[in-house]
């Protein structure tokens, strides 16, 4: 090939101070983003600015913040899990009937999201198989078990010892608000302070060097995939126990919104690069988002419109910025 077929093109190609000023965003960016949201909702969306909003912005930002602390360690490490929505209506469902029938439908919950994690992540480490597919196929799979296992209908009648974990407040603070703070705690941890998290970042890096360097690429791979699922259950039985019912089409396009907060957070879609506190800064980004369009009467679709924008947007930062740190 010519030389210069070798090189990027002068169209693509931004200026250095540009790409070094996109290469430092994912410190800061995403808690700018979220004060520039909070100031320009509250200027335009009436009702916006009050305690009552801003609960219920914490409480969907908490399902969301969960999920994205699971999809952190998978995108680290290179992955991906299209799957998570399809998930929490699955453990939803299946806690609620349990719990229904007087049973701890919170552990089922959890129980059941880990077991379709650890059999992604089963396929991923050890046969080889893409993520994108794994989980394309578990998005399916899940949500034809949820519907086949309640027959369409919604689980309804749930006890309060299993509605408590969506519904109950502490002072002014709702409960899986606490439970996202002590995820999202026992996430910057396992990151920042272990073995383990120093190789899930080494993976995402360079996984056939990772191998050659004696660390344990499958049985990283797989725990990953099996902690994304448990605490996709998690947020499957909280949401059940929030709406007072499991329900089947529940969690419908949530994979998006949650790759969607990861991104925005800072976390690179080719592995190796963010953290969960970013990908917590972009749960609630996406929270305030929908939460203020929703208050300004914006169309749902339009707004499915404004979250693509969104994500090709922090796509292209991403890339531009990885461009930048060479």
């Amino acid at each position: 090939m010519g030389e210069s077929t070798s090189k990027n093109p002068k169209l693509l190609t931004l200026p250095d101070w540009l790409r070094e000023w996109l290469a430092r965003q994912t410190a800061y960016g995403p808690a700018i983003a979220v004060l520039i949201e909070i100031v320009v909702f509250s200027a335009i969306a009436p009702g916006f600015f009050t305690l009552e909003n801003f609960i219920n912005i914490s409480l969907q930002t908490a399902i969301f913040g969960i999920l994205a602390v699971g999809m952190t360690l998978v995108i680290l490490t290179g992955g991906i899990d299209l799957s998570v929505g399809s998930v929490v209506a699955l453990a939803g469902v299946s806690g609620a009937m349990v719990a229904q029938a007087g049973g701890l439908g919170m552990p089922v919950a959890i129980v059941v999201g880990g077991g379709v994690g650890l059999l992604s992540g089963l396929l991923v480490a050890y046969f080889r198989v893409a993520p994108f597919v794994v989980t394309l196929a578990g998005l399916t799979i899940a949500r034809g078990l949820a519907f086949l296992l309640t027959g369409g209908r919604s689980i309804g009648g749930l006890p309060p010892d299993f509605t408590f974990w969506g519904q109950k407040q502490l002072g002014l603070l709702p409960l899986p608000v606490l439970v996202l703070m002590v995820v999202v705690t026992g996430g910057y941890f396992l990151l920042t302070r272990t073995v383990f998290g120093r190789q899930i970042y080494a993976i995402g890096g360079n996984a056939e060097a990772s191998w050659l360097a004696g660390v344990p690429v499958q049985g990283v791979l797989v725990a990953v995939y099996l902690i994304n699922g448990l605490l996709a259950g998690l947020a499957g039985g909280m949401l059940a126990a929030r709406l007072g019912a499991g329900i089947p089409n529940s969690g419908q396009l949530y994979e998006l919104e949650v790759i969607a907060a990861v991104v925005v957070g800072g976390t690179s879609l080719s592995g190796g690069r963010g953290g969960v506190l970013g990908s917590l800064l972009g749960a609630l980004f996406i929270g305030t988002l929908g939460n203020g369009l929703n208050l300004l009467g914006v169309d749902p679709y339009l707004q499915k419109i404004v979250l693509g924008v969104v994500i090709l947007a922090a796509v292209l930062v991403d890339s531009a910025g990885r461009r930048g740190q060479r």
